[in-house]
């Protein structure tokens, strides 16, 4: 990718699809060229956590709701160091922020963190062209001297497929760390790291837990090095297919019974370790308010999620795995999608989305309580 920090305000720019779709309209952020796979995203809020989001890493992101930054961007609700989206999709940029807590604008940290954007294209059209034909390769390119549009088709279309990609450790942190407990010090809890957000370890050391977040490269001896009362693998980007690593060290906690919760790319790293295969989705699914039901009490959440891969298990049967029987614990009510997996014979569950609300609705908070009834059941 290579950009430049220039007003790109006038600065023209096209966004080109693998399939040959092109859509002009005006850079946003910062100018140059990026390549990534085209997603789209439904919230109508929340973009400064959706940006920061590690599972977004190579991927460019289209807002379908119109009007972007208008709160600006604060210091506070960042979920990493930086942004990770490797390129923005606007229809129409707020030109004026406005909020007590904006410290920017939107278009000024795309610029300095040098994302490169596009402003002023239909995001309506784009998001059923992909909501039609699939999430798939896109490149952006911005500057007064644009390529020829065939240069840019097939620059486009040598940038690597998301299919096959192996991310996880390039986003999570290289070095463990701890986050303390707020109060009283109940439980120790190793977190294993593919792309974890920053809420999520604050709302188990809210309940108590002392979190001890690990590289994704973290063997089954470094987690139990910490003398966890409960092991979680979090949210991160890629193809589960390709995630061996953290399948094995998965196993080896299960082998020992110690009671494990596992976020969106750690509930497909659950399936797999049950024997599940993992397949891609044909859009995805991202936003904050997607349906959801917990079959085990009929509840149904509106949920954030951000996932472009699922697991491959049965919804209506108990099935039998090297770990006693699992089922599927919580379906999505768009497309049956498998959002979620329990053992019965073991402490260890799984979800798809997002229950740490940064952004997003708080209905599925509860699953952090569920999480430290495990190991309250596993301590008595």
């Amino acid at each position: 990718m290579t950009t430049s920090t220039r007003g790109a305000t006038r600065v023209p720019a096209v966004l080109v699809l693998e399939d040959g779709r092109m859509f002009r309209g005006r850079a946003y952020g910062a100018v140059g060229v990026t390549f990534g796979e085209a997603v789209f995203s439904t919230g109508m809020t929340g973009y400064q956590e959706t940006l920061t989001d590690p599972s977004y890493h190579r991927q460019v992101v289209v807002m379908t709701a119109p009007h972007i930054g208008n709160t600006g961007v604060n210091d506070e609700d960042p979920e990493s160091k930086k942004i990770w989206v490797s390129g923005y999709v606007v229809r129409d940029p707020a030109r004026v922020p406005s909020n007590w807590r904006s410290r920017r604008s939107l278009d000024d940290e795309l610029r300095a963190q040098g994302v490169v954007g596009i402003s002023g294209i239909d995001t309506r059209a784009l998001t059923r062209h992909l909501r039609e034909r699939g999430a798939m390769r896109v490149g952006i390119f911005s500057g007064n001297a644009l390529p020829d549009e065939g240069i840019m088709l097939t620059e486009v279309r040598e940038a690597p497929e998301m299919k096959g990609a192996n991310l996880s450790a390039e986003v999570a942190t290289k070095e463990t760390y701890v986050v303390p407990a707020i109060g009283t010090k109940k439980f120790t809890v190793a977190a294993v790291d593919l792309g974890i957000k920053g809420m999520t370890p604050h709302r188990m050391a809210e309940r108590g837990i002392e979190v001890h977040v690990l590289p994704a490269t973290a063997t089954a001896e470094d987690v139990y090095a910490v003398n966890p009362d409960g092991v979680f693998f979090s949210n991160g980007p890629g193809d589960p297919a390709t995630a061996d690593h953290p399948v094995s060290v998965m196993r080896a906690v299960l082998e020992r019974g110690t009671p494990l919760f596992g976020i969106c790319f750690g509930n497909q790293i659950l399936g797999r370790a049950l024997g599940f295969g993992t397949y891609k989705l044909k859009y995805g699914h991202r936003g904050i308010n997607q349906p959801v039901q917990d079959r085990t009490t009929g509840k149904v959440e509106v949920t954030a999620h951000n996932h472009g891969f699922a697991v491959d298990a049965p919804l209506d049967q108990v099935s039998e795995t090297p770990y006693g029987r699992a089922e599927v614990s919580h379906v999505c009510l768009n497309d049956n999608v498998v959002e979620g997996l329990r053992l019965l014979d073991r402490p260890a569950f799984s979800v798809q989305y997002h229950p740490e609300a940064a952004a997003g609705p708080h209905d599925a908070a509860y699953l952090f309580d569920r999480f430290v009834s495990l190991m309250e059941g596993q301590r008595a």
